[in-house]
């Protein structure tokens, strides 16, 4: 009996053991990159057509235009007030095109932030 006990004790003792180290297990896995402004549909319109008029010439072809990528300062231009009246979560952004695309940029940091299509 002493020894059917004692099996258990070990056998549990393994297992929270086991347990402690699965879960201190380093997970290394890059956090994906989020957008940190939520636009709409109509959002996106609107800041589209405020900014197709302009005449704003298009970036450099090794630009990347992926969401949390970091572009050159002069890189970017304001945006123009009509757009921070209407959009107003973009008020504090900067932009620049590429590809018929408008990227929407942080100026905190430089990354890009929203990719308009």
């Amino acid at each position: 009996m002493k020894q059917f006990v004692w099996i258990a004790i070990m056998a549990a003792g393994l297992t929270v053991f086991g347990s402690a180290v699965q879960a201190q297990a380093p997970t290394e896995r890059p956090a994906p990159a989020t957008r940190s402004i939520n636009l709409t549909v109509e959002n996106r319109h609107v800041i589209k057509e405020i900014v197709k008029d302009l005449r704003v010439q298009s970036a450099p072809g090794d630009v990347a235009l992926t969401v949390g990528a970091t572009v050159p300062e002069s890189l970017v231009h304001p945006l123009p007030e009509q757009v921070a009246a209407k959009v107003p979560q973009v008020k504090s952004h900067v932009f620049f095109i590429k590809d018929d695309k408008i990227v929407l940029v942080d100026p905190k940091d430089n990354k890009i932030v929203e990719v308009i299509e």
